[in-house]
């Protein structure tokens, strides 16, 4: 049967059977402002398997986990590494089980496809990232990749042809705990990866570097190099990106799913050096002391205050020193310490806070030098810029949601995600959050598959939807 172009609201009937919502003309005027345009269909009229997307959702994420599980603790899906092998050659061998076409794009991304009826056409793209953090938990990013590729497999089980193509982009290298720099599958896809960003070590392999990495998997290194991008913002339609949320909000408002308004930004040194002067710690009175370590005890508690002051302003900011150390090689008990490394990152909204907050950083710094006699020595400063998510895919979102029972709460989004990357580079940009207990970057991430169920299938409805312009 052929499903023409309609316009839907609450009065749809449900297809319980395959777990999907088959919409027919509206039988009343009323709540015009909950309906939403939905894009041309056609329906082939050959009944196919039924698909269950409780069962793949669980095949995939408990296969995921047992794959991927760190020696230690949590999950270990090192970028580059075995463990996003595994996770890459997983959705590709589900995608082509049932009946998608795959390919890796030049950057090594794995892109998963269900042509439309107007191939010609900007297609609709979604996806997330394959990677994790050291130790980390199972549906960072994962449960991105699922999403899409469900909702493509449902379509493809109930024969829809959508109106526009549809493409699930399972991208490389997201987190920065690796590398230093995040977003490496999209930053090298729009071409915004420079010589210093492929120079960058690995964490743990100091002769191995991200443009070692990329090359591995047979990525274009001249087009990489020279900045050149490997995909035209202008052949997507869209970018939409179902995440499980990283912080509390979620969890303390009762919402299984939220709509994200926009993404921090985030200003970061992987490795700042405070040099003072070692001594016996006996020896050397207070006055004659350059202790790098309360030097920068004292930076980290200036900043806090500050941090306190502005917050109160109403400035969104969040700030992280999440690695500080001595030398292991010297230190000791009765040592005053004469090195200490560390790391910084804050993270706003507003660029304008981000370079504020960098510039106080770098005053306080300054002072401490003159009043300690010490000396920062900084690395490369890593930016990324804040992202505004677009306000049609907004709206569209939260309608799709009354649609189907679900909250219509906007959120933003404190982590940053490949969307940011997306949106910075002129494609209209939407994120859905799905609720996730005890926070992300943890071995203790919980999602719900219930919630996750309701965020793919605001994602699968959002996909054959037409955003308002």
């Amino acid at each position: 049967m052929v499903h023409s172009t309609e316009f839907i609201n609450k009065d749809c009937i449900k297809d319980q059977a395959v777990g999907c919502s088959i919409f027919t003309p509206a039988l009343t005027k009323a709540r015009k402002k909950e309906r939403f345009f939905i894009m041309s269909t056609i329906v082939s009229s050959r009944a196919e398997t039924q698909f269950d997307s409780a069962l793949a959702a669980r095949k995939l994420f408990d296969e995921l986990e047992a794959a991927t599980a760190d020696p230690h603790i949590g999950i270990t899906r090192e970028p580059f590494g075995p463990g996003e092998a595994y996770a890459l050659d997983m959705f590709q061998r589900f995608s082509q089980d049932n009946g998608l076409e795959t390919e890796l794009d030049p950057v090594g991304n794995l892109v998963v496809t269900l042509p439309g009826q107007a191939p010609q056409k900007p297609y609709v793209l979604c996806g997330s990232h394959l990677d994790s953090v050291p130790r980390g938990g199972n549906y960072d990013g994962a449960a991105g990749v699922a999403a899409g590729l469900i909702c493509l497999a449902r379509l493809r089980s109930l024969g829809i042809i959508p109106a526009r193509t549809v493409k699930v982009i399972c991208l490389r290298c997201e987190e920065s705990a690796w590398f230093g720099k995040a977003y490496v599958g999209s930053s090298a896809l729009l071409g915004q990866l420079t010589e210093e960003d492929l120079a960058l070590k690995h964490r743990s392999r100091p002769d191995w570097s991200l443009g070692d990495a990329l090359e591995s998997v047979g990525a274009d290194m001249e087009s990489i190099r020279l900045g050149h991008p490997l995909l035209d913002p202008k052949s997507v339609a869209r970018y939409l990106e179902l995440h499980i949320e990283q912080g509390p909000v979620l969890v303390s408002r009762d919402l299984p799913t939220a709509i994200v308004t926009g993404i921090r930004g985030a200003i970061r040194h992987k490795h700042v050096v405070c040099n003072g002067l070692p001594g016996h710690s006996g020896a050397v009175p207070r006055w004659l002391r350059r202790d790098a370590l309360f030097a920068v005890s004292e930076l980290i508690h200036t900043l806090d205050e500050h941090w306190r002051v502005l917050m109160e302003r109403g400035l969104d900011l969040v700030v992280t020193f999440g690695i500080i150390h001595t030398n292991p090689d010297d230190h000791s008990m009765t040592r005053i310490p004469g090195e200490v490394v560390f790391s910084f990152e804050v993270r706003s909204q507003s660029i304008e806070a981000l370079e504020a907050f960098y510039h106080l950083m770098q005053t306080e710094c300054r002072n401490l030098e003159s009043s300690r006699k010490v000396k920062f020595e900084f690395d490369r400063r890593l930016l990324s810029r804040p992202a505004r998510m677009n306000e049609s895919i907004i709206e569209q979102l939260q309608a799709v949601s009354r649609e189907l029972g679900l909250p219509d709460e906007t959120v933003p989004s404190g982590a940053g995600h490949d969307a940011a990357m997306f949106a910075n580079a002129g494609i209209p940009s939407g994120m859905i959050f799905v609720r996730n207990e005890n926070g992300s970057h943890n071995p203790d991430e919980a999602m719900n598959l219930d919630d996750f169920l309701r965020g793919a299938d605001l994602l699968y409805h959002a996909l054959l939807s037409e955003p308002r312009r």
